[in-house]
């Protein structure tokens, strides 16, 4: 399973915990944290499924490519950290 975990400022204002999901691909695994606390996903995806803007994905360390389909893939035993991006300057 892979192990999913929050940025200490998302888990404080989402409600977001660590947790272990299936799943093959990038969106596969959200739609099951999804499942699990179905409050993220608003805040996760957008109406089309899609990543929010400011948020982002790493596996394994790795930003994942594809923020659109969500295909990029997971192994079972990967780690992913989702985090809210910044910007300004």
């Amino acid at each position: 399973m892979a192990e999913v975990k929050f940025t200490s400022n998302l888990k404080r204002h989402l409600s977001a915990t660590h947790v272990d999901v299936g799943g093959r691909t990038v969106g596969e695994v959200l739609h099951q944290v999804v499942e699990h606390n179905p409050s993220l996903r608003d805040h996760l995806m957008d109406d089309r499924g899609r990543l929010q803007a400011q948020i982002v994905v790493f596996i394994n360390g790795t930003l994942i490519e594809d923020r659109a389909r969500l295909s990029d893939p997971v192994e079972p035993a990967a780690e992913l950290f989702v985090m809210q991006a910044l910007s300004g300057g």
